[in-house]
């Protein structure tokens, strides 16, 4: 079993259910409204621990009624809640989020409580970043907090995993180079990289200039076409399960979560890790909210 800490945000999400997207300036009716415990950080945490990893979570909430909510849930995962911070004067994270009926989504967040911790915070946290397989980060916190996370898993040989999102055009470089795995989306790798991604070969050149940043494993999703990776020198776009999706909301977190669950430190299976984190993605997407669509194990291992 990987043991995996996840260093992310923590989400109150409110969905609304709409036929297409909002215009500026047009008011338009939801055909349905649900909340849903989200976050990058929290839905990673949460695929990963259905997928069968011991789960830590280092983050933080408000000192309110959302935060109380979302700590229990994640604690009702299994999931180490040690590392999270309630923060007094601070309100939890929230996400709002249209969700149109062609399953794509829009989503604007109130950081909140996310953007209250720092390096000093995660420095007391080290005994659960040393004592891992896997440290996963993403932008929804700050970036400062993720250095010092990768500083320490680097320190005791801790295999450091990015997820560039949202996308940020200046990454700075002393981050970049404490990551072992980055995997971005394709509007991510091109915002990083300048290279606009629709294939494998414009995935190849994507990551050629993510190696040359100093990180050794590229994975780069391209939605319904896969998950291109590019690692030792092999490379290859695993194809995604083709399913008809009504709500992609998760489905990159489902996918960084999952393969995690499966992943060797050496990096020796990363293909297998893709196809099951593939399979985990296509359940997601068949299904509204985000941690209420992500799978557990059982039913990845169904999927053929």
């Amino acid at each position: 079993m990987n043991k995996v800490t996840v260093i992310g945000s923590i989400n109150l999400d409110t969905n609304l259910r709409v036929e297409r997207m909002v215009k500026p300036g047009e008011t338009i009716h939801a055909k349905e409204h649900y909340s849903a415990a989200g976050g990058k950080g929290a839905n990673q945490a949460v695929a990963a621990a259905r997928s069968g990893c011991a789960t830590r979570f280092i983050g933080a909430v408000g000192a309110d009624a959302p935060g109380t909510e979302m700590l229990n849930l994640l604690k009702e995962e299994g999931i180490d809640v040690s590392g999270i911070a309630t923060i007094e004067n601070e309100s939890t994270g929230q996400a709002f989020i249209s969700i149109d009926d062609e399953g794509q989504n829009s989503i604007t967040i109130y950081a909140g409580a996310n953007y209250a911790f720092g390096a000093d915070d995660i420095a007391q946290k080290s005994a659960l970043i040393s004592d891992s397989d896997f440290v996963i980060a993403q932008f929804e916190t700050p970036i400062a907090a993720t250095i010092k996370g990768f500083e320490i898993a680097r320190a005791h040989g801790i295999k450091t995993i990015l997820n560039p999102a949202p996308a940020m055009t200046e990454i700075p470089r002393e981050l970049l180079q404490l990551t072992d795995m980055i995997a971005p989306n394709e509007t991510e790798a091109e915002t990083i990289t300048g290279v606009h991604v629709t294939d494998e070969l414009s995935a190849k050149q994507a990551a050629a200039k993510l190696h040359d940043l100093g990180i050794a494993a590229v994975i780069i999703t391209i939605g319904s076409k896969g998950a291109f990776y590019d690692f030792n020198g092999q490379s290859e776009l695993v194809p995604a399960f083709k399913v008809k999706a009504v709500d992609t909301t998760a489905a990159g977190d489902t996918f960084i979560g999952a393969m995690s669950s499966l992943l060797k430190p050496d990096f020796s299976n990363l293909r297998e890790a893709i196809v099951f984190a593939n399979k985990a993605s296509s359940l997601t997407v068949q299904r509204y909210g985000a941690q209420p669509s992500i799978p557990y194990k059982k039913e990845i291992d169904q999927v053929k």
